[in-house]
């Protein structure tokens, strides 16, 4: 077929165009929840997000920014463009892959393919890859501003360039092509590493093209030196180079005593010369193979050369500067993403293994004087051999870890893992919880977007739960992608073993492969679906396959090969129809605002020039997007206790940012360099047992005080927190004057308040903010002080006493009332914050897609939590008629049709009641009780042990209803609690 060419590009160009539609109409139109907000902020302003950074992706990211011109709440729409633009043009690699492939199967070339032939061929590009781009998790990723995306173009870039230079017989010309397969693996460097895994896959292709006659001895060779390739990548090249350059840079400023950079710069002349030198050489001695390796390497460094954006960008200071990586030093952490801690993968301890001895490891430099001085040491730990084994995979000592290992292998309290136990974990979680599970999600159905959401149940009977049936992420395939996929892979083993040995072994090391080297713990706090999509482009390239073994088979029942192959396609095409009516609904992100509202809203509870305390990702990111992109509150500083253990980030909260002065930190950077005062022993001293001034204390770290030093066992010396309760004077007098105390506070202001630590000692976030508590007290309480009502309880330093509710941040308070374990609510400010300050937009849309394991858990429970406070304290206060406004506000706002009810949700029944709407708490209570009884009849006639959560979750939420309508003597309460009563029984039967 001579214009086979011509029309397989217009057919490629065809599904680009289908899918960028697609994506390009459910597209998320602001910043997403999780590291989306952090790097469309990095991309607008070329900032450095967290390591190891994605710096091509950013530079990508800033061209698309600029799209959005003087209107900055557009940018982060045209940054989550540039993953739609990428999407679509990894289905259009995708779909010339598939043919390529298929062309080989045919052991035809493409001119002498017949009309069938070509018609199965195009058939099996446009149903593999137009399935693929519907998938759950690619299309997840194609739609909001997340490296993934990106990621995947560059992995199908580079497959389908691999399969194009199979093609090329003219060896110059196929040298060309592989110098560029080497450059966009060095380009998708900066974007994500999972682009390197296809790297052993793509070492058997060359062998199996320069050896015709392959042998299982060559092709180990092959697959060896693909794996020894990779690891020259990941680990000679990324922190490899840099590490080198450090070492001439330690030898040439501490021997030679040049100046900072020297040793870098020499290495650096040293090295391009080496490396022009050897591409010199081997064109004048013709020899072509070390000029191919030596030209692919340039090129994978020219690629990888987009890093430079950290450094100089971080030069700047700019607000959001992970690691700061502007000297060597911090650039090699950065590189190394040593913040992130190390995994033992081939041998190492597991969770019951006892150290046996803590020696000095590498050494740690800083920067004085002109010199790189050792300040400290690495741990090197030794544990004991008894308590170490090979492909450790329970190995987190975390105490929520270690109760997950023992509940899921059903070990005792004290009793020592197996062996054994290690390889059921990897192959039960970690196998199949964290990686089958997701596979099969993809290709045969998914039962919700509930965290832990398993696949879709083909075999239960009973009518499904109503909140079950609703949510749109219950998606039914019927299997036939995964059956596609499956017949693709054994016409691919039957026709063409080679392309099936590269196929599946990329399928292997995108999916199995990371699933050992990942070594995921129990428990994650989202789904990692996403991590694994490399292995889901792999199958459906088999699904595309699967075309052509349909066509094959039809030909025994319809003799005219043409209609044979247009009945293939044609029944194929259901697959990727199926995808796209089931996953439309749960990918469709339009009028989605709540994440940036969120953001505002925890903002918004802040009074001016506030300091916020915040602790994760989905409190801190989407913050910094409002913040540095859309310039909302920027008189607030947002600080975040996981990094406000790094010298790194407390610099940074040292400097001015916008109008947010700096934070009030009195150490000096040698006291909290990395391993100094990382933590903090509790060891009594009975002088000051009943407690110790905190600003004094602070002066003691400060001034590295041998007062409150104790010995290690090697002669170490470390600080301590001598007493567990700790105070800070109180100018009374000032304070009845400030505005920010309530009035019926005043009366318990004391010249002092004081708090109890608790004996588990100081680690370094909870040092920096004590320090900054200490000083802004010296400075009578002029900055405001605010915790997230995220935060988990250790985060509050036992300080929830002193703390007055105001929205979505408890505020820090002179004044300590001993009876308010979770804090005071000043329903004044808090009212007015909520109704008025806050954000709500489409909470109340039901064609709106939240999802459960996102919106509906922190975001929701943060909201619902507030109003919960708000209105009880108002009802307390006898203040019924505002405690009805704000619970109506609440229903308004965030209505059942949009946010189902929730376990706070059952409260309001009692609330309500309270302020007399009988009527409105009566119609809750019947809702959420029927739905509940509903749901437990499901979940109870055939128990399954993933159900437990929903169950626990029903009961407890129909308690709370049963008891809030006795508590009312409401004749209703009798009915209820029969329904009640009868599932409690059978639930404990």
């Amino acid at each position: 077929m001579n214009n086979f060419k011509k029309i397989n590009n217009l057919t490629g160009w065809a599904v680009f165009l289908i899918s960028f539609v697609v994506f390009a109409a459910t597209v998320e139109r602001t910043a997403s929840f999780w590291d989306c907000g952090e790097f469309i902020a990095c991309a607008y302003k070329l900032q450095v997000p967290h390591p190891p950074g994605a710096p091509l992706f950013l530079l990508l990211g800033r061209m698309f920014s600029l799209l959005a011109g003087a209107d900055k709440t557009q940018v982060a729409y045209w940054v989550n463009m540039l993953s739609v633009v990428s999407s679509a043009f990894t289905i259009l690699f995708m779909h010339w892959t598939i043919v390529l492939i298929g062309r080989k199967i045919l052991n035809k070339s493409f001119e002498s393919l017949s009309l069938a032939e070509a018609i199965s061929l195009l058939g099996a590009g446009v149903v593999g890859s137009l399935a693929y781009a519907f998938t759950d998790t690619f299309w997840f990723s194609a739609v909001e501003a997340e490296v993934y995306a990106m990621s995947s173009f560059f992995t199908a870039l580079v497959v389908w360039a691999a399969f194009k230079w199979e093609l090329i017989e003219d060896e110059a010309a196929a040298n060309r092509w592989l110098v560029f397969i080497a450059y966009i693996v060095g380009l998708s460097i900066g974007v994500h590493l999972l682009n390197l895994v296809t790297v052993p896959a793509l070492a058997l292709l060359y062998y199996f093209k320069k050896y015709p006659k392959p042998t299982y001895l060559g092709g180990f060779i092959a697959l060896t030196v693909g794996l020894f390739i990779l690891g020259i990548i990941n680990s000679g090249i990324i922190p490899g180079i840099p590490s080198m350059a450090f070492s001439f840079e330690l030898a040439f400023v501490n021997e030679l005593g040049m100046p900072y950079g020297s040793g870098v710069i020499v290495f650096l002349v040293l090295f391009i010369g080496l490396l022009v030198g050897g591409v010199a050489y081997s064109q004048a001695k013709n020899k072509v193979g070390l000029n191919i390796s030596l030209l692919a390497l340039s090129f994978v460094l020219i690629g990888y050369l987009s890093y430079n954006l950290a450094l100089v960008r971080s030069t700047y200071n700019t607000p959001i500067n992970e690691n700061d990586p502007s000297n060597i030093l911090n650039f090699l952490k950065y590189l190394r993403r040593e913040q992130y801690g190390e995994r033992s993968l081939l041998y190492g301890p597991i969770f019951t293994a006892e150290v046996e001895s803590v020696d000095a490891g590498a050494p740690v430099y800083k920067m004085k004087d002109g010199k790189y001085v050792v300040y400290d040491h690495k741990q090197k730990v030794t544990y004991s051999k008894n308590g170490q084994m090979l492909l450790p995979r329970i190995y987190s000592n975390a105490p929520q870890h270690v109760a997950l290992y023992r509940e899921m292998l059903g070990l005792a309290e004290g009793e020592t893992p197996t062996f054994g136990d290690n390889l059921r974990f990897m192959f039960t979680h970690q196998m199949g919880h964290m990686y089958m599970r997701y596979l099969l999600w993809n290709f045969v159905g998914r039962e919700s977007d509930i965290q832990d959401a398993g696949v879709i149940d083909y075999t239960r009977k009973g009518a499904l739960p109503e909140l079950l049936a609703n949510n749109k992420a219950h998606n039914n395939y019927f299997y036939l992608p995964l059956i596609l996929g499956l017949l693709g892979f054994f016409l691919l083993y039957r026709k063409n073993e080679k392309d099936f040995l590269i196929t599946i072994l990329m399928f292997l090391m995108t999916g199995l492969a990371l699933v050992i080297f990942l070594n995921s713990p129990p428990t994650e706090p989202r789904e990692r679906d996403y991590i694994y999509v490399g292995s889901f482009y792999f199958f459906a390239i088999w699904i595309g396959l699967g075309v052509m073994q349909l066509a094959e088979w039809l030909l025994k029942l319809i003799k005219n090969p043409v209609s044979t192959s247009y009945a293939a396609t044609a029944v194929s095409l259901v697959i990727p129809v199926i995808l796209i009516q089931q996953n439309w609904d749960d990918h469709d992100r339009n009028h989605r605002y709540h994440q940036v509202d969120f953001a505002k809203n925890m903002l918004n509870s802040c009074a001016p020039n506030a300091i916020l305390f915040t602790g994760g990702d989905n409190d801190t990111f989407p913050l910094w997007y409002v913040q540095e992109v859309e310039g909302f509150r920027t008189d607030v500083r947002v600080c975040n206790l996981s990094l406000l253990g790094t010298d790194w980030y407390i610099e940074q909260m040292k400097r001015k940012t916008y109008e947010s002065e700096a934070l009030p930190i009195s150490l000096d950077k040698d006291r909290f360099l990395e391993g100094i005062n990382d933590q903090i022993l509790f060891y009594e001293n009975p002088n000051v047992k009943n407690g110790i001034n905190l600003e004094e204390y602070i002066k003691l770290v400060k001034d590295d005080n041998p007062a409150i030093k104790v010995p290690l066992q090697d002669g170490t010396m470390i600080n301590t927190l001598p007493s567990e309760n700790v105070f800070v004077p109180v100018n009374v007098e000032e304070m009845k004057k400030a505005t920010f105390i309530p009035d019926a506070l005043k009366p318990y202001l004391m010249d002092q308040v004081s708090w109890s630590l608790g004996k588990g000692g100081l680690m370094k976030p909870e040092l920096i903010q004590l320090d900054i508590i200490a000083q802004n007290a010296k400075n009578g309480w002029k900055r405001p002080i605010y915790f997230a009502t995220t935060l988990a309880s250790s985060s509050y330093l036992n300080m929830k006493e002193m703390m007055q509710l105001e929205g979505y941040a408890y505020r820090l308070l002179p004044v300590k009332l001993p009876e308010a374990k979770e804090g005071i609510v000043n329903t004044d400010i808090m009212f007015d914050n909520v109704t008025k300050k806050m954000f709500w937009r489409d909470l109340d849309n039901p064609n709106t897609y939240y999802h459960s394991d996102f919106y509906l858990e922190v975001p929701v429970i943060t909201a619902r939590l507030s109003f919960l406070r708000l209105v009880d304290q108002l009802v307390k206060e006898g203040k019924l008629a505002k405690a009805k406004e704000a619970l109506d506000f609440e229903m308004k706002v965030m209505p059942d049709k949009t946010i189902p009810y929730d376990q706070l949700s059952a409260n309001f029944v009692s609330l309500y009641l309270a302020v007399g709407d009988k009527k409105k708490a009566l119609e809750i209570a019947d809702t959420m009780m029927n739905r509940n009884d509903k749901a437990l009849t499901y979940y109870l006639q055939e128990r399954r042990g993933s159900d437990s959560r929903e169950i626990q979750t029903a009961l407890y939420e129909m308690q709370i209803i049963v008891n809030g309508l006795k508590e009312a003597k409401l004749p209703e309460a009798a009915k209820y609690e029969e329904m009640f009563n009868r599932q409690y029984n059978k639930a404990s039967s």
